[in-house]
């Protein structure tokens, strides 16, 4: 049975005609009998030509005759002799409209076909993509992909790679044939080797004047010159095959449905079948220094290449515009690579970082990326260039990532706030803004920052939970659920309170879920991080000054125009200033269900806070009014917090149930968590529990039909 060699490339112009013409000749000349196989059908009779061939009938003529009468087919009548010993040569198409004429599914029967009458079976495949290529792939024992010495080349032998390992096809049973690989401003094949994880079977010079020599005579080079250094590169390759057995593989035969199946989806990872490609190598720390290094000065030179500093930065909030700019970018990028880089980058996979690192940084949020990306971190803090910390899993650690400066940090900065319209400079130092997931963020830069600009970074999570995930996370229990449910469609006044980080918002959005969908709600926030799933949802935002220090539209402004929208809830992201007067009096008047959140430490705290921020506001209240008016507009707070461990917990559900006297305000508890102790992992002990007080709208619960067991306010043993 012959053994059937495939030769394709990625791109046409590469030489892969060539070679596959004068390796059959060079294989003949040792006494092997090869069909050499004209399979491009996108090109008509180079290879024969090359051959000084002038074939009448092609492998369209044979499939046709195969499937009519295939016991009287003859394989003389299809498959011509050549000049050279041992070589029999069979087309493709003889006419372009014959392409539509060969059959993906029978291309098995013409190989099976010639099978028994040679030693090797060489078909130039082409490098179009398609049924035809893939069915002669799956009959090959060995596949000889050519590749030039040049970027695009490289690039386009990765896409290759990554489609064949999708459809299965072992990296184990492809070579690279690396043509001209002494050419003037190529790319040296060790730098090849390390972008493409297969073994160079050989490299063959380039030698312009004897192939064009060869080519207008008709006449194979190694027939032509056989002392030049491309017929020896050729006859060395002849070699390898007929004397290496180990270079062929079984035959795939993967079913032609499910190739079909697989070129329509071609999702998947590059390099799937990690023991054949190379080991991964880390750097060294001298390399890493080099590396270092490296990336600074192609990142300078991309910036200069691009103009980058000059790109409006408002192309950075379109999606489509983006990744064509990183596109071109990466094609920069890995020829200023290929300029610059030397022996110190180990593998592939450091050299794609490398690639990623300083796309990051000239484009994206630099080494904010990856943190970004990282679903288990919630919050991003940047002290300067070289300190970033995060908190993960309720716990903040150092990262190992850096900028490569100051000016960095400041430029990512500015690429975060300009698609919003907002601006940091030295007479607005401070900035309050979002990423276009939603996630929060905050940045401060020099004078006020004195180690370098400062940027902090509230990650906006994808996931919408509900009540029963926070039941699931342990930060309350179902009694305590089914309390917020009834309150929430009870239409009552809630505050959520707690620290910084506490979850505070991931609460609130958990109270929304059970607001009806026939109200109309209205939030109202500074920098926009709430998810509701209700269809009749407004969302505002304020808005800072602009450059002149004009324009800027605060929450109480929101606030004023809010109540001329017909609300029926209206829910203010936090309360931190003026706009707490507002929101109080809202739900004094008519706004009942309405909801926020305010920074405080305990229940009883949030009345002190709400004092606080309503006496600042300049608006000159006697305390006693202010006390009332707190009492009857807020029925429930909810108050949150994060624990030594931390894990985010509801501490207490309390109920203002109105004035004690005439400056106290009732603050009962309902439900409350009581830590015992820490456990030997540090991880907090303790339990949730009613503590036997029913609140005092228990009845109007019952009455608008809302159902909630009494048994839910018994206080509960540890």
């Amino acid at each position: 049975m012959a053994k059937r060699i495939v030769i394709f490339s990625t791109k046409g112009g590469v030489g892969k005609t060539l070679i596959a013409s004068n390796l059959a000749v060079a294989l003949g000349a040792e006494g092997k009998n090869v069909c050499l196989i004209d399979l491009d059908t996108h090109v008509v009779g180079d290879m024969a030509h090359m051959l000084n061939l002038n074939p009448q009938r092609s492998i369209a003529d044979l499939m046709n005759f195969l499937q009519k009468q295939p016991q009287q087919t003859k394989k003389s009548d299809f498959v011509i002799k050549t000049n050279f010993p041992n070589v029999d040569f069979l087309a493709g198409i003889s006419r372009p409209q014959q392409a539509a004429h060969i059959y993906p599914e029978m291309v098995k029967d013409v190989l099976a076909f010639l099978d028994k009458d040679y030693d090797f079976i060489i078909s130039d495949v082409g490098e179009i993509f398609n049924n035809v290529f893939l069915s002669a792939l799956n009959q090959a024992n060995l596949m000889l992909l050519v590749v030039t010495p040049d970027v695009l080349s490289v690039y386009q032998t990765k896409w290759m790679l990554e489609t064949l390992q999708v459809l299965h096809f072992p990296l184990s049973m492809i070579r690279l044939v690396l043509n001209r690989a002494e050419s003037l401003s190529s790319i040296s094949w060790q730098e090849i080797r390390n972008n493409i994880p297969l073994e160079i079977i050989e490299k063959i010079p380039s030698e312009g004047k004897a192939v064009n020599q060869a080519i207008n005579q008709g006449v194979p080079v190694v027939i032509d010159s056989p002392r030049s250094r491309i017929a020896q590169s050729i006859l060395e390759l002849a070699r390898a095959l007929y004397t290496d057995k180990k270079l062929f593989v079984d035959i795939r035969n993967i079913d032609e449905i499910s190739l079909k199946e697989a070129v329509v989806d071609k999702s998947g990872q590059f390099w799937k079948e990690q023991d054949l490609s190379e080991p991964v190598v880390e750097p060294s720390v001298e390399d890493k220094d080099q590396i270092l290094v490296l990336k600074r000065r192609i990142h300078a030179r991309l910036i200069d290449g691009m103009n980058i500093k000059k790109i409006n930065l408002n192309v950075f909030s379109d999606h489509r515009k983006t990744k064509e700019l990183r596109d071109k970018a990466e094609v920069l990028v890995a020829n200023l690579l290929v300029e610059e880089a030397g022996s110190f980058i180990p593998s592939q996979d450091v050299r794609k970082k490398v690639i990623k690192d300083i796309l990051d940084e000239a484009l994206g949020l630099g080494p904010l990326e990856d943190l970004l990306a990282d679903p288990d971190i919630t919050d991003i803090m940047v002290n300067n260039k070289d300190e970033i910390f995060v908190e993960k899993h309720g716990k903040i650690e150092l990262t190992s990532k850096k900028f490569l400066s100051n000016e960095q940090v400041r430029t990512i900065i500015e690429r975060i706030i300009a698609p919003i319209g907002r601006r940091i400079d030295e007479s607005v130092p401070m900035v309050d803004a979002r990423l276009s997931d939603g996630s929060r963020v905050n940045a401060i830069i020099p004078p006020l920052a004195l180690t370098g600009p400062t940027l902090t970074i509230r990650k906006f999570r994808k996931e919408r939970f509900k009540t029963n995930d926070l039941v699931n996370f342990g930060a309350l229990t179902p009694e305590m659920a089914d309390f917020i449910r009834a309150s929430v469609l009870c239409r009552k006044n809630m505050i959520v309170s707690g620290g910084t980080g506490s979850g505070k918002t991931t609460v609130l959005n958990a109270l929304s879920e059970h607001i009806p969908n026939d109200e109309r709600i209205i939030t109202l926030e500074d920098a926009a991080e709430l998810k509701l799933n209700q269809v009749h949802w407004v969302r505002l935002e304020s808005r800072p000054p602009n450059i002149e220090g004009k324009g800027a539209v605060a929450i109480r402004d929101l606030f004023r125009n809010t109540l001329r929208m017909r609300p029926d809830r209206i829910i203010v992201g936090e309360c931190r200033g003026t706009e707490s007067l507002d929101m109080l009096q809202a739900m004094n008047t008519g706004h009942d269900g309405s909801m926020t959140t305010i920074h405080a430490n305990s229940t009883q705290d949030v009345l002190s806070r709400l004092d606080s921020m309503i006496l600042m506001s300049g608006i000159e209240l006697p305390v006693r009014a202010i006390r009332e008016m707190i009492a009857s507009a807020v029925d429930v707070i909810v108050h949150t917090a994060r624990l030594s461990d931390g894990s985010r917990k509801v501490m207490a559900i309390s109920e203002i149930s109105g004035m004690k006297d005439e400056l106290h305000i009732i603050l009962n508890d309902i439900f409350v968590f009581k830590q015992t102790g820490v456990d030997t992992q540090g991880k907090v002990q303790g339990y949730f529990t009613a503590t036997g007080y029913k609140p005092s709208f228990l009845d109007e619960i019952r009455v608008r039909g809302i159902v909630i067991s009494e048994d839910i306010f018994k206080p509960s043993k540890p």
